[in-house]
């Protein structure tokens, strides 16, 4: 367990999805709460979403509070919620106030407007300038004004915060912890290409699904396994149906146990249009699996940098064929690739990002 050589400190952790999903933000939130906790610091959870079932196990001695009477916070619950973490900071007598989401920084700057609090804002998506001043960049940009740190997942990203805004705000990158150790044993020769996620369009199953038509062409023997549940279902289901693919394809649905996934499967794939960091790339690594990936942002890039995981042009569909095709030819190239990546997966463990938020609090004090 890490033990924080500052001073303990009373740390109000405001989320704005939630606790009761099973989503990225909230997993790391979760798992960054309970590390700091585990330091010696007091850790207040503060949601806008809903609580009351938190899907992530949570330290006993973290306090869970709800900012509103509903899963929707409509606009005329906005400043009421303000009013409740304001009324938070100071009853609890709070140090330090975490937005978890940049979405959450909207409630916390007026919230701590006067305060003596430092404020820290954690972005897990990309910082895309080309949005123009669209309501998610002017929420950035006030994040660099008035925070005291913005904490971003890549290096990239923190680049392009220092590039693109008028930053006040120390701006630091700190990775996602990997929630798996590196694995031991690992099962072989499966003929199993795994993805896991949200079934929302952001995530490219669809994408993935076209080019598994072009695959299981030339690899009939290899099955495809989508773990997660969500809203493009239905589309997905027709697709898979429409194409005759049922023998190929399975849409496994959400799963608390996904680990029982990753060692059955002998490469991953990310089909992402968007990732900010990709969690699940992590942990594909930490069970040793070569991973094709689209280049859909920073994340990716620098997760699988040094590991021999392929990279193809974002969207691309036949790239992403030839690629999974080329790799499943390729025994000797999988098996350099799941040494690289576990090699790679260690600075992504918890006690070493927990060190770096240790280090980000020490340095506010």
């Amino acid at each position: 367990m890490l033990t924080s050589e500052a001073v303990d400190l009373k740390i109000l952790m405001v989320l704005f999805y939630g606790l009761n999903t099973g989503a990225g933000v909230e997993r790391v939130g979760s798992m960054i709460a309970n590390g700091l906790s585990e330091a010696g610091h007091e850790i207040i959870l503060a949601s806008i979403g809903p609580c009351d079932d938190p899907f992530f196990p949570l330290n006993e001695d973290i306090k869970i509070i709800s900012l509103s009477d509903s899963s929707h916070v409509k606009l005329s619950g906005i400043p009421n919620a303000i009013y409740k973490i304001r009324k938070l900071l100071k009853t609890e007598r709070v140090d330090t106030i975490i937005a978890v989401d940049t979405k959450s920084i909207p409630y916390t700057l007026p919230a701590t407007l006067g305060l003596k609090v430092k404020h820290i804002g954690w972005e897990h998506f990309n910082f895309d300038p080309s949005q123009g001043m669209s309501g998610n960049s002017i929420v950035r940009h006030l994040a660099a004004r008035y925070c005291d740190s913005v904490v971003t997942l890549t290096e990239r990203d923190k680049e392009c915060w220092l590039k693109n805004t008028r930053h006040k705000s120390q701006i630091i990158a700190i990775a996602n912890p990997c929630p798996f150790p590196v694995q031991e044993y690992i099962e072989e020769n499966n003929k199993i290409v795994l993805a896991i996620g949200r079934l929302h369009k952001h995530k490219g199953f669809d994408l993935l699904l076209e080019a598994w038509l072009q695959v299981t062409t030339i690899m009939p023997e290899w099955k495809l396994k989508i773990v997660g549940e969500g809203e493009e279902r239905v589309n997905l289901t027709e697709f898979i149906e429409a194409n005759q693919m049922t023998e190929s394809v399975e849409l496994v649905g959400a799963s608390d146990n996904v680990s029982q996934y990753y060692r059955q499967a002998e490469i991953f794939c990310l089909s992402s249009r968007v990732e900010g960091f990709g969690m699940v790339l992590t942990e594909a690594l930490a069970f040793g699996l070569p991973i094709v990936s689209f280049d859909c942002g920073p994340g990716p890039a620098e997760v699988l940098k040094g590991t021999g995981s392929i990279l193809v042009p974002e969207n691309d569909v036949n790239q992403l064929a030839l690629a999974l095709i080329n790799l499943m030819k390729d025994d000797e190239q999988k098996k350099i690739i799941s040494l690289r990546g576990k090699e790679k997966v260690e600075i992504y463990q918890p006690d070493n990002i927990i060190s770096k938020w240790l280090n980000l609090l020490k340095s506010l004090e």
